[in-house]
């Protein structure tokens, strides 16, 4: 008797863990940092946000910057990044747990979100842009947009190739 209960509750435990899981969306951002040949390399400071139709900010995804926790310098150059820093960069008080992280060397750097987790969770749904901005000391600064609807009702795929300061940044949305 003791065997049966245990396993009925195992069965009424896991049950709703399964279905759950199996509802929840996952996205997944691919930044890409290009490997440049100048005299004077600076990693670029990278912004990724999710706008809203009317062009608001809807989420703020992540921020890479130079991060120092004895002085802070690296704030003062957030800036270069325009569109973002309008949008929703001068309301932050960086670092900001979760979002804000050391700047990254060439290569792809991917990123996981959950739809039950921030900053997806409270996202509505509607149509949407992924957009990501790049700026570099002694280089140069650049955006790229990839639209999508949310939430995803079958997977979606989308990248956009920057031309400098960005390679392929990449967006999958899994229902």
């Amino acid at each position: 008797m003791r065997k049966l209960v245990t396993v009925g509750l195992s069965g009424i435990i896991a049950g709703p863990v399964l279905t759950g899981a199996s509802l929840a969306a996952d996205m997944k951002v691919t930044i890409e940092v290009p490997k440049l040949d100048v005299a004077e390399y600076h990693r670029p400071y990278v912004a990724a946000w999710i706008e809203n139709a009317d062009g608001g900010v809807a989420a703020n995804l992540s921020v890479w910057y130079e991060f120092k926790k004895e002085n802070h310098k690296g704030n003062k150059w957030l800036k270069d990044m325009r569109q973002w820093w309008r949008r929703a960069g001068r309301e932050l008080d960086m670092p900001v747990d979760g979002l804000s992280s050391a700047t990254r060397p060439a290569g792809k750097h991917p990123i996981d979100f959950s739809s039950s987790a921030p900053p997806l969770a409270e996202l509505k749904p509607g149509e949407y842009e992924l957009v990501v901005e790049a700026a570099r000391e002694v280089g140069g600064r650049e955006l790229v947009r990839i639209p999508f609807k949310w939430p995803a009702a079958e997977a979606f795929s989308g990248s956009a190739q920057g031309k400098d300061e960005l390679g392929v940044v990449a967006l999958e949305i899994k229902p």
